[in-house]
C-alpha cells in the first residue's frame, strides 16, 4: 500500500464511536477557534497556508491547543502529498522509507509534507535522518511538540524550520467550542437534545486548563451521565416510584453542575515533571517569593503540589530561596526551611503540604537581601580570574621549629588580647588587598550587621593608630590556632 494516501476530506459524518474531540475537529481555518495571533486574516501562518507556501514548521504549545488540527487543515488546503505519523510509534526504518518515497515523488514534481506528532520523542539520530531531506527540499516538515523546541529539537533542524507558539485556549473560547458540540447534530451531540448553561460550560472550561480535548472529553462523559439519569428517572416514573425527571419543559436534557462534578472527578493540571512547565512553575514560585507576594507564592506552590511534583524537590528549592533572596536579613529563614524539609520527610504527604506552605509564606514576608549571594558570586569570579597567591605568612600555623624559622605565624595578632577585639592585620592575599565582597543591606537583621561592620572598621582604625605590637607572635601558641605537632 502506498504511503501517500489521501487525507480524508472530513465532510462525511463520522462514526459516533469516534471520540467527540476528534469528531469536532475544525476542518477549515474559519472553524478554528483560538490562536488569532497566527491564523487571523493577515497573520503570518494563515498567509502561508492560503498561498500554499508552507515551509518546514514546528508547532509548540500545550495539549489541546490545535497543533494537530492545524496540520490537518494544511493537509486539506495544500496541493502536496501529506504523510502523518507519530514519533511514539515510528522508528528509523519507517523514517528512511518515507524519505525515499518523498525523494522519488519530488522527481515527478510532487511535494510532500510530513507531519510528526510529538516530534520531541524522536532522539537525535532519528531527527538527523530528516535533515538532509529538509535541506534538499524533498519534504516539508511539520512537527508538533509540547516541549520547548530549544531543548528537544536539534539545532540544525530547528534553524531550517519556523517555530509557531500556540497558546492555551481561554475559558470563553472553550465555552464556544462546547456550545458548538452541543448544537451540532452532524458531528457533535445535537441529536441527544442536551442543554447546559454558560455557567456549567464555564465550569468545564475552567477545569480543562486551556485544553480543548480535555474539555470535549468531560462534556462527552457528562452528556452520557445526563442521558442515563434521564432514562432512569423515566423508568422510575413508569414504575410509580416517584422519580424526578431531568427533562426540561422544552424537551432538552439538562447537564447540571452536579453532573459535571461527577464527570470531572479531578481537574486536569498541565504539568510535566521533566518538561518546561516544571521549570516555569518553580520559576513563578521563586519570583513570587522574591517579590514578597505570599498569595502568589501559595498559589504556585499549590499548583506544583496538586499536579504531583516531588515535595522534596520543592523543599530543596525553598531552601535555596532562603539563602539566595533572604540571607542574613532574616537568619531564621534557613532554619525554618530546613525544618519544613524535615517535616515533609517525616510526616509525608499530604500533611507535609502545610509545612511547605508555612515556609513559603515566611520567605515571602521576610526582609529580602541578596548581599550574600552577590558576595559569593564576586568571590567565585576572583578565584577564577586572579592568581592563587599563597596564604600570608602571619596567617599560617607554625607547629614545628622549621616552620617558625621560615616565618610562619610571625606578626600574627591575637584579636582577643586587643582592645576592641580587632587587629590591623591584612587577611587577604596581596593581589586582593582591601577587596570588599559582603555589603549588607538595611533590611532586617542586616541593618544591625551593617552597624557591627562599621564598628569593626572603626576598631581597626584605632588598632592601626595605636600600632600595638602583638603579644603572641606565634599563632601556634594560642587556643584554636590549629592542631599542634611535635617540632621536627
Amino acid at each position: 500500500m502506498s504511503l501517500f494516501q489521501p487525507v480524508p476530506s472530513g465532510d462525511k459524518s463520522r462514526d459516533s464511536r469516534t471520540p467527540l474531540a476528534d469528531r469536532m475537529r475544525p476542518r477549515t481555518l474559519d472553524e478554528f477557534v483560538g490562536q488569532e495571533h497566527l491564523i487571523a486574516p493577515g497573520k503570518p501562518l494563515r498567509a502561508q497556508i492560503e498561498r500554499d507556501d508552507v515551509g518546514s514548521l514546528i508547532f509548540w504549545g500545550p495539549p489541546g491547543t490545535g497543533k494537530t488540527t492545524l496540520a490537518k487543515i494544511i493537509a486539506r488546503m495544500t496541493r502536496a502529498d501529506f504523510i502523518e505519523f507519530s514519533a511514539v510509534l515510528s522508528g528509523i526504518k519507517e523514517i528512511k522509507q518515507v524519505m525515499a518515497d518523498a525523494e522519488r515523488a519530488r522527481q515527478y514534481g510532487t511535494r510532500t509534507i510530513v507531519f510528526i506528532d510529538e516530534i520531541h520523542r524522536f532522539n537525535k539520530a532519528q531527527q538527523d535522518a530528516f535533515l538532509p531531506h529538509v535541506e534538499k527540499g524533498n519534504i516539508r516538515l511539520i512537527g508538533a511538540t509540547t516541549e520547548n523546541p530549544s531543548f528537544e529539537i536539534i539545532s540544525a533542524l530547528l534553524s531550517r524550520s519556523r517555530v509557531y507558539v500556540l497558546n492555551p485556549l481561554t475559558e470563553e473560547q472553550i465555552v464556544l467550542l462546547l456550545r458548538r458540540a452541543l448544537e451540532d447534530s452532524e458531528r457533535g451531540l445535537g441529536t441527544m437534545q442536551l442543554s447546559a448553561s454558560d455557567e456549567v460550560l464555564g465550569q468545564i472550561a475552567a477545569y480543562s486548563s486551556g485544553d480543548a480535548r480535555s474539555a470535549y472529553n468531560v462534556l462527552e462523559v457528562a452528556a452520557a451521565l445526563a442521558s442515563n439519569r434521564t432514562s432512569e428517572d423515566q423508568s422510575s416514573q413508569k414504575a410509580g416510584t416517584g422519580g424526578t425527571p431531568t427533562k426540561l419543559s422544552q424537551g432538552a436534557t439538562e447537564i447540571t453542575t452536579d453532573i459535571v462534578k461527577d464527570a470531572l472527578q479531578k481537574r486536569v493540571l498541565l504539568y510535566d515533571k521533566a518538561g518546561e512547565e516544571h521549570y516555569n512553575l518553580i520559576s513563578a514560585l521563586h519570583k513570587s517569593v522574591r517579590n514578597s507576594d505570599p498569595d502568589a507564592s501559595l498559589y504556585w506552590l499549590g499548583r506544583m503540589l496538586e499536579a504531583g511534583e516531588d515535595p522534596l524537590y520543592i523543599a530543596r528549592r525553598v531552601v535555596r530561596m532562603a539563602v539566595e533572596d533572604i540571607g542574613l536579613a532574616e537568619p531564621n529563614a534557613l532554619a525554618l526551611c530546613m525544618a519544613a524539609r524535615d517535616a515533609v520527610d517525616f510526616i509525608g504527604m499530604p500533611e507535609g503540604n502545610l509545612a511547605l506552605a508555612q515556609a513559603v509564606v515566611y520567605l515571602a514576608l521576610a526582609p529580602k537581601s541578596n548581599a550574600l549571594y552577590t558576595a559569593y558570586g564576586e568571590v567565585q569570579g576572583d578565584v577564577e580570574r586572579t592568581a592563587a597567591e599563597p596564604v600570608p605568612l602571619h596567617l599560617r600555623n607554625a607547629p614545628t621549629g622549621l616552620m617558625k624559622h621560615l616565618g610562619y605565624g610571625k606578626g600574627y595578632q591575637y584579636a582577643h588580647d586587643l582592645e576592641g577585639k580587632v587587629a590591623d592585620m591584612q587577611c587577604l592575599p596581596d593581589n586582593l588587598k582591601d577587596r570588599k565582597y559582603y555589603r549588607p543591606t538595611s533590611e532586617g537583621v542586616e541593618k544591625r550587621i551593617r552597624e557591627r561592620m562599621e564598628e569593626i572598621r572603626k576598631n581597626r582604625i584605632t588598632a592601626k593608630e595605636n600600632d600595638s605590637p602583638p603579644r603572641h607572635p606565634s599563632a601556634s601558641l594560642r587556643p584554636g590556632s590549629g592542631t599542634e605537632k611535635k617540632e621536627e
